[in-house]
């Protein structure tokens, strides 16, 4: 199979992450293959020389490119994803996170199985609507927060908000370019808006009718009305994950109690 075939895998490590992001998803990555022609990519954000020279003891276990942002802002992962997808604009890029690892054998090959021209595939979605969270957390303190709650109001729907979450995703590189273009990334609210608002990535392609799925562990496809069947996500045990990040480990840890009232919050 030529290089013109096969998937990019970026994972994005910055200098928010802890090497032991690191280290989980190389371990991670090798105890799960996934099972389908690949280029890993590791990325390296904000980070200087030395940190990446310890860094790059980790990454050698396994074959891979290195990119070094070259950008020395902070725009967050979307800013990165554009630079990387200017790079391999021709090819399907899964994009993921410093904190996501697989917990899937095969996991990309699930993916692939239902990838194509004009999809959107995530591992894992959400409804939550932030304008919906604060005024449910925040109803009474809403006359001191004017202005958060009409940032909110213009830029996010109410619940149901049915989105991919943005840690990991499967997408072709010119697509990505398509959907990123009219877009700057200057605070941590501008990914907000990218990821669930209004004008999100779900959003863009929704309207320009593309097909959009979350893929679980089964490689079962489900489109934006059964996201919560796929159980991948803050709903029963989790246990059809393609990949863990942060805030799945955080649900796994919960109580019962908490974990409805989180599922709640998600799902409704």
């Amino acid at each position: 199979m030529s290089t013109n075939d096969k998937v990019i895998i970026a994972y994005l490590f910055t200098k928010f992450d802890v090497k032991e992001n690191l280290i989980n998803f190389i371990d991670y990555y090798q105890k799960n293959p996934p099972g389908h022609e690949h280029i890993l990519v590791v990325c390296y954000k904000l980070l200087e020389i030395d940190e990446i020279n310890f860094l790059r003891k980790i990454a050698n276990k396994v074959p891979h490119i290195e990119y070094i942002d070259p950008i020395r802002v902070n725009d967050f992962d979307f800013g990165s994803y554009k630079r990387i997808a200017e790079k391999y604009p021709n090819l399907p890029i899964f994009f993921t996170l410093g904190h996501s690892y697989p917990v899937s054998q095969n996991w990309l090959k699930k993916l692939m199985k239902h990838f194509n021209k004009k999809t959107l595939i995530g591992s894992s979605a959400s409804y939550e609507s932030i304008f919906s969270s604060f005024i449910s957390k925040k109803r009474l303190k809403i006359l001191f927060n004017i202005k958060e709650f009409f940032f909110l109001k213009k830029n996010f729907i109410n619940f149901p908000n049915p989105h991919i979450r943005t840690i990991n995703f499967l997408l072709y590189g010119s697509d990505y370019l398509k959907f990123i273009s009219d877009k700057s990334f200057i605070t941590k609210k501008d990914a907000w808006i990218c990821e669930s608002g209004l004008k999100s990535l779900t959003n863009y392609f929704k309207s320009i009718s593309y097909k959009i799925y979350v893929i679980n562990s089964d490689g079962d496809a489900f489109s934006i009305e059964d996201f919560k069947s796929s159980n991948t996500y803050c709903f029963a045990n989790q246990s059809k994950q393609l990949f863990s990040d942060k805030h799945s480990r955080k649900y796994d840890a919960l109580n019962n109690a908490d974990k409805m009232k989180v599922s709640n919050a998600v799902w409704g």
